[in-house]
């Protein structure tokens, strides 16, 4: 029996829907990382790009559990001394761009190495329902 190792072109990239609409972001971006990865395929490979394109819509619509909104902080930092900026979900959702909210989970998600950041490349994320990625023909994930 020999082990089957994905190499560079011969996984396919699908693309997937996601509506984050009244979900819970900590399952959605589970589920998000699952599919970036390409975890869900059976010729997955740790250390090749197995996954697939994400095109999220209404994420500034997403849900927060329990008081994450007013509780959960995001962290930034200027690189300079006292440079430290917090600002919590909240805000964060009702500013100018809602969508970090959920790329920020997604994010926190993925393994700190470069193929994770290529992966990361793959996800779009958008404020409402509007998306440029039509001619694709992303199919809806449940």
């Amino acid at each position: 029996m020999k082990t089957y190792v994905a190499k560079k072109g011969q996984v396919e990239h699908r693309w997937f829907l996601v509506d984050a609409k009244g979900r819970s972001l900590g399952r959605l971006a589970t589920q998000i990382a699952m599919l970036l990865r390409g975890k869900g395929k059976p010729q997955f490979t740790p250390n090749t790009d197995c996954g697939d394109h994400v095109v999220v819509i209404n994420a500034a619509q997403v849900r927060l559990t329990g008081a994450k909104m007013e509780n959960k902080v995001a962290y930034r930092h200027s690189g300079y001394q006292g440079g430290l900026r917090t600002i919590n979900y909240g805000r964060v959702l009702q500013g100018k761009k809602p969508e970090r909210v959920v790329e920020m989970a997604v994010k926190g998600m993925l393994p700190k190495t470069k193929l994770a950041r290529s992966n990361f490349s793959k996800l779009h994320v958008y404020a409402d329902d509007k998306h440029p990625h039509v001619a694709q023909a992303p199919q809806a994930m449940a």
